[in-house]
């Protein structure tokens, strides 16, 4: 659960929260380090060597839910997402994507994979991710992604900023 649980989404307050994220100081080592609200100890931040990620938005659990509801509540989680994304390519220019399956398969097998999708993963963020940049003269890439921890789990939409590069490896993981 996030610090955004019951909160509605709303478009003009992610896009401004997205673009605050490029003026936000990241560490540039260190370790990873996710952080809870004080009181209820749901998920507010995670920061790691040259990059921060954010809950902007958590859908409704789905325990209960079958059948049409649920992709029902999964397309309007995708919709959120891609108009959040439209928004940000007026801004930015379009956006690539990049895909997240093979450091995915690499990390549960055991394997080392780049902090930032460790930190994604840990957080149960295994959607591709939406990025622009590097953004402006600040040199920082911005990505979006949707996730969820288990089947009945809500959907989380996150957001990124990174002063490096975000690419993942196409190759198979190796056995």
């Amino acid at each position: 659960m996030t610090s955004r649980a019951g909160e509605s989404f709303d478009l003009g307050r992610a896009s401004a929260e997205v673009g605050e994220l490029l003026t936000v100081s990241l560490p540039t080592t260190g370790p990873t380090a996710a952080s809870g609200d004080p009181s209820t100890g749901e998920w507010t931040v995670t920061q790691g060597p040259g990059f921060r990620i954010v809950p902007l938005w958590e859908g409704d659990p789905m325990t209960g839910v079958y059948a049409p509801e649920w992709s029902d509540a999964e397309e309007a989680a995708e919709a959120r997402l891609s108009s959040l994304a439209k928004e940000l390519d007026h801004r930015w220019g379009p956006h690539t994507e990049v895909p997240l399956h093979v450091p995915l398969l690499r990390w549960q097998g055991g394997s080392a994979v780049d902090p930032l999708f460790e930190a994604l993963f840990r957080q149960d963020l295994y959607g591709d991710l939406v990025v622009w940049g590097p953004v402006a003269a600040t040199g920082r890439r911005i990505a979006l992604t949707l996730g969820r921890s288990d089947g009945d789990q809500p959907l989380v939409m996150a957001a990124l900023v990174t002063d490096r590069a975000v690419m993942a490896s196409e190759e198979s993981p190796s056995p």
